[in-house]
């Protein structure tokens, strides 16, 4: 079974077209986009608003450590 459906392999075409001639633009700050990362990540993000199917986001690296101590070596 596919993980992705055709409307997010779409809205991720559309994303990385938009960076590659310098018009895709993040969300809040409204500044450039120049890494491929980042357009991928909005482009996932719009198919998921338009309720495609994308499998759920990973939480962040930052809030699995949180819990932790740091250890002196």
């Amino acid at each position: 079974m596919a993980k992705y459906g055709k409307t997010a392999q779409k809205k991720v075409k559309r994303a990385m077209h938009e960076r590659k001639h310098g018009t895709l633009k993040s969300g809040s700050s409204g500044k450039k986009v120049k890494s491929r990362k980042q357009a991928i990540a909005i482009g996932l993000s719009e198919a998921r608003r338009a309720g495609a199917k994308v499998p759920r986001k990973r939480k962040s690296a930052s809030s699995t450590r949180k819990g932790r101590k740091s250890r002196k070596k």
